[in-house]
C-alpha cells in the first residue's frame, strides 16, 4: 500500500514542481532525507544527475523534458520520484487541486536552500465515521499541520493523528444524531484543529480558510 506523500520543490520564480513519493510519509522521514547532497532522498550522496535535474527544474524545465536525465539504467533509486507530476504550481494550487488528503499521508515543501517543512495531512471526510454520509471529496478536502519535533523525531505526530481520529469519530456521531450538518461538522473540525495546533505549529487549509469559531456542540 505504501505511505504516499507529495513533495513540492520551490523554483527560482517562487512557483513549485510537484513530485510523488510512495513511502515518504512514514514517520515523516523525508524531512531529514532530502538534502542538497541527495535532493530526491536517495542513499547516493554524490548524485550529480539529481542536482543538475533539480537545478533545471528550478529554472522552469517542464515535466516532459525530464526523461533524458533518467535514461541511465544504473541511476540509483530515490525515495522521491525525480520526474515531477506537475510543474509551475503555487502552493495554494497544490493543496487545493492536487493533494489527496485521504491517500497522501504527508506533504513536504522544500526551499531552494533545502529547508524541508513536513506536514501531516488530515482528511475531513466522514463517511467512515458516520452512518448517514456516503462519500466525501478527498482532493482539497482537509488540512495540513506541522508537528512538534525533538531530537530529530516527530514526537507530536502520533498524538495529533490520534486526537484527530477520535475527533472525527465523535463528529461523525454528532452528524448521525442531527447535531451537526456536514457543513457545520467541517467547520467544527477546522475549529478544533486551530485550537490544537495553536501558535507553535502551522495549519494550512485549502482556499486560505481560517479555523472557524462558529460551530459548537452547545446543543449536546
Amino acid at each position: 500500500m505504501g505511505h504516499r506523500a507529495l513533495v513540492a520543490y520551490e523554483r527560482t520564480d517562487g512557483q513549485y514542481t510537484l513530485h510523488y513519493s510512495h513511502w515518504g510519509a512514514a514517520n515523516l522521514k523525508l524531512k531529514h532525507r532530502i538534502s542538497a547532497e541527495s535532493p530526491f532522498g536517495g542513499d547516493d550522496t554524490n548524485s550529480k544527475w539529481a542536482k543538475q535535474l533539480l537545478a533545471e527544474l528550478a529554472d522552469g524545465l517542464e515535466a516532459d523534458a525530464v526523461d533524458g536525465y533518467l535514461a541511465d539504467e544504473d541511476r540509483p533509486s530515490t525515495v522521491v520520484e525525480p520526474k515531477p507530476r506537475a510543474t509551475g504550481l503555487t502552493l495554494d494550487e497544490i493543496i487545493a487541486d492536487h493533494l489527496d488528503y485521504l491517500h497522501h499521508e504527508a506533504f513536504y515543501v522544500v526551499s531552494p536552500t533545502f529547508e524541508v517543512t513536513a506536514y501531516r495531512t488530515l482528511w475531513f471526510g466522514l463517511q467512515y465515521d458516520s452512518e448517514t454520509i456516503d462519500n466525501g471529496e478527498t482532493v482539497g478536502n482537509g488540512a495540513l499541520a506541522t508537528v512538534r519535533w525533538h531530537d530529530g523525531e516527530p514526537v507530536g505526530d502520533g498524538h495529533l493523528k490520534g486526537q484527530f481520529r477520535a475527533l472525527k469519530d465523535v463528529v461523525g456521531d454528532m452528524v448521525d444524531k442531527g447535531v451537526f450538518t456536514p457543513s457545520t461538522a467541517r467547520q467544527y473540525l477546522k475549529q478544533k484543529l486551530g485550537e490544537w495546533v495553536g501558535e507553535r505549529q502551522e495549519l494550512r487549509i485549502p482556499g486560505g480558510e481560517s479555523p472557524s469559531k462558529t460551530a459548537s456542540v452547545d446543543r449536546l
